[in-house]
């Protein structure tokens, strides 16, 4: 826990499309699939929702959360969560910096999102 609550952390780079969502909302969803979507993560994780309807190319199942966030019906645990803070890393702060330099060679830095989990999703 943080600041007597249970909460995620989240890091998200500017250039990613879920970066002006993040900024957007007052809530996000974290949600956790099965082994049996593997190949539906896979294709997620590698399109931008810019360039293709990821709803239309893996069918998943869109619902509306208590908050107003999104999570996918196929999801086996969502977290809805309320966001408290957020923050970019810099680049005086990497106590090691040779992950600074590897990781972010152009200064992309990841802005990091605490989220108060407001409700719990699990399907039995």
């Amino acid at each position: 826990s943080l600041w007597h609550e249970l909460v995620s952390f989240v890091f998200v780079r500017p250039q990613r499309y879920t970066y002006q969502f993040m900024e957007a909302a007052s809530h996000f969803t974290l949600t956790f699939f099965d082994e049996e979507h593997r190949d539906v993560l896979n294709y997620c994780g590698t399109h931008s929702g810019r360039n293709v309807d990821k709803i239309a190319q893996t069918g998943l199942t869109p619902v509306t959360g208590e908050t107003g966030a999104i999570y996918f019906a196929e999801a086996r645990l969502v977290l809805e969560c309320k966001k408290l803070y957020a923050q970019d890393l810099t680049a005086d702060s990497f106590v090691e910096v040779a992950v600074r330099e590897e990781i972010y060679p152009t200064g992309d830095f990841h802005r990091v999102y605490v989220g108060q989990i407001v409700h719990c999703l699990q399907r039995a």
